[in-house]
């Protein structure tokens, strides 16, 4: 019964096309899809069925257009250039549809966007036509030649855009295996290279942090303009609150006061602040430094009183619930402002010519920290990070991490 219903769909499918002309002896067929007025044109070509549309209306012109279409399908054939694979281009458009869909609210659109930008500009143009089976570790070697070389002799890419661009090639390549098309991913590693250096990232010394924060400070009592002293102020606590509770500057920006709750800690009695953090890493929790608190209510009140200057401008009753629950502490932007600071106070660079940012607060906060003796594993959980990151980046250039007693150990002697 099944065999006949497909037989009776092939029967209608083939009723609903116009009649069917052949040429060349019957190897190229053409035919009109029902709802189009373009002739058709297919062949039986390496074991499969190959087709495209004419694009004509007129019948002599469509077997002229399908018999140079055949002649040029036979030109690829005779030179192995004829694929009876799926190429990369359909994988990479394969990949691009499912990493959307699936990814959704998982992945920022930004890093969506920026795999389609390295697919469009890079590996597309270079990998596009090939076979999947094609795309081979030599292949891969080639590109990174063909990128590091430039386009026209230009400016090569750094390392971690040419890095991000294999990312995206190899996440290709794994959709094409999840659908059969690929057998075996090829060897995607860099030949010819040695491990890089394991630096530290950039962060502030003590003696350091506290030269900035006094910068601020002073910035903050007394601003080059007054029209820029509520942008003093944020940035001063900002600093503080960073460095007393080790948070990314995106997780900052994203920080709402409703997420903030100050409590007392039984066993110590300090005040500190458990925060509710949404970032890179999804929803996690941080309990910050006493240091925190003072930054946090100057923030709310702060928030409070340019709330009252702009109900009062415009003459109506302030509400008692101000700053409201769902309002960010940091609405500002103060990159350009922080820069200038520590630009003034030579701190833009660290000892290795690393560059600081507002990241270097939260290294900060890290290193402080482990040189004050907490437990790695701890601070690993606070900061929503891993033991191991933190020994990699952190841990491995703090000479407190040393244990004097251990090294400078002394094997006794025997007496004679």
């Amino acid at each position: 019964m099944a065999h006949s219903g497909h037989k009776i769909a092939a029967n209608a499918k083939i009723m609903s096309q116009t009649a069917i002309h052949t040429i060349l002896g019957g190897k190229v067929r053409l035919y009109k899809r029902p709802n189009s007025p373009f002739w058709q044109c297919s062949t039986f070509l390496q074991g499969k069925k190959r087709r495209t549309t004419t694009k004509e209306e007129s019948l002599a012109q469509a077997k002229d257009y399908a018999e140079d279409w055949y002649l040029t399908m036979m030109g690829k054939h005779h030179r192995g250039e004829l694929k009876n694979e799926k190429t990369f281009s359909f994988a990479a458009t394969q990949f691009e549809h499912e990493y959307e869909v699936i990814t959704d609210g998982q992945r920022s659109p930004k890093w969506i966007r920026g795999h389609k930008d390295r697919l469009r500009l890079h590996l597309l143009p270079f990998f596009g036509t090939l076979g999947l089976s094609e795309v081979s570790a030599g292949k891969v070697q080639e590109y990174r030649v063909h990128r590091i070389q430039g386009v026209n002799g230009g400016k090569p890419p750094a390392k971690s855009t040419l890095h991000d661009e294999i990312v995206t090639l190899r996440q290709v390549l794994k959709t094409a295996m999840r659908h059969g098309w690929l057998q075996h991913l090829p060897d995607l590693s860099s030949p010819y290279s040695r491990q890089t250096k394991v630096s530290h990232r950039a962060w502030f010394t003590e003696k350091e942090y506290k030269q900035l924060y006094q910068a601020t400070r002073r910035r903050a009592q007394e601003p080059f303009n007054s029209h820029f002293k509520w942008n003093a102020e944020q940035l001063h606590d900002y600093v503080l609150f960073m460095a007393n509770t080790g948070l990314r500057p995106d997780e900052a920006k994203n920080l709402q006061f409703r997420d903030i709750e100050v409590v007392k800690v039984d066993w110590s009695g300090d005040t500190i602040l458990e925060i509710e953090v949404r970032g890179k890493r999804g929803v996690g929790f941080c309990k910050s430094m006493s240091g925190a608190v003072w930054p946090f209510k100057r923030l709310q009140e702060r928030m409070r009183r340019t709330a009252e200057k702009a109900e009062d401008e415009r003459k109506a009753t302030v509400s008692w619930a101000l700053p409201k629950p769902n309002d960010v502490i940091f609405p500002g932007n103060h990159i350009k402002m922080f820069n200038n600071v520590l630009n003034e106070e030579g701190l833009k660079f660290d000892r290795d010519g690393q560059r600081r940012t507002a990241y270097s607060l939260r290294h900060t906060y890290i290193c402080l920290r482990l040189m004050e003796g907490a437990d790695i594993y701890q601070i690993a959980k606070n900061c929503r990070t891993s033991v191991e990151m933190i020994e990699k980046f952190y841990a491995s250039h703090i000479k407190t991490s040393l244990d004097t007693a251990a090294i400078n150990v002394r094997r006794q002697k025997p007496k004679h």
